[in-house]
């Protein structure tokens, strides 16, 4: 291909993938639910188990946030304070319990399901026997909680009313389920292939009359 041919492909190919790349963007996927946190130090790394099997000790902080995300790497970390002392001043240690301070964070409005407002971020101490999960810690503070079939937490003090774990667009919308009408049209990623596929075409046959008019 000529330095001339070239310089004329370039911006519509390079137009063409700018539209490929935000299709693919556009049809990124996350997932409503409670994400669940340790304190380690001074920030806050993704739990390794859940709330049901977890058990921390006395003096742990642990945090939990509502948000849309797509996977643990992309998780919202739960905001304020997180400072065990402070969260656990007014209750004093008691002979065969402990004392865990929680993090509980509600989430954005752009996270909410359709129709819920998040309640305000709060921090509780629960006092719970020695050998109690996070699950237990949270009963003793955050009632009403809610499950899954599959012991997934749902909701946290009954926020929120509905749903677990759905799978939502990147624009925060639920995916309409697999039998929900939907309208049906050819994909930005697919208009931006067939652009491409047109700018070589054009310059093969700009090549060819090149060559012939020689």
């Amino acid at each position: 291909m000529t330095r001339r041919l070239r310089a004329l492909c370039a911006p519509l190919l390079a137009a063409a993938l700018l539209l490929v790349a935000g299709a693919g963007q556009a049809g990124a996927t996350g997932y409503r639910y409670w994400s669940f946190w340790d304190r380690d130090g001074g920030k806050w790394t993704y739990a390794t188990e859940g709330p049901s099997t977890a058990r921390p000790s006395d003096g742990d902080v642990q945090g939990l946030r509502f948000a849309v995300s797509e996977d643990s790497q992309d998780a919202s970390k739960p905001r304020g304070t997180a400072d065990f002392e402070a969260i656990c001043a007014k209750t004093p240690a008691e002979k065969g319990s402990k004392r865990v301070a929680l993090v509980l964070d509600f989430g954005v409005q752009a996270d909410a399901p359709a129709g819920e407002t998040p309640p305000a971020p709060r921090t509780a101490c629960a006092r719970v026997p020695s050998d109690a999960t996070t699950a237990e810690a949270l009963a003793a503070v955050a009632k009403p909680l809610r499950y899954d079939a599959n012991a997934l937490l749902c909701a946290i003090s009954g926020y929120p009313r509905k749903g677990c774990g759905e799978q939502v667009s990147a624009g925060g919308n639920e995916r309409p389920a697999a039998d929900e009408p939907r309208e049906e049209g050819p994909s930005v990623g697919l208009l931006a292939g067939g652009a491409a596929v047109v700018v070589l075409g054009a310059a093969a046959v700009w090549q060819a009359r090149r060559r012939r008019d020689a």
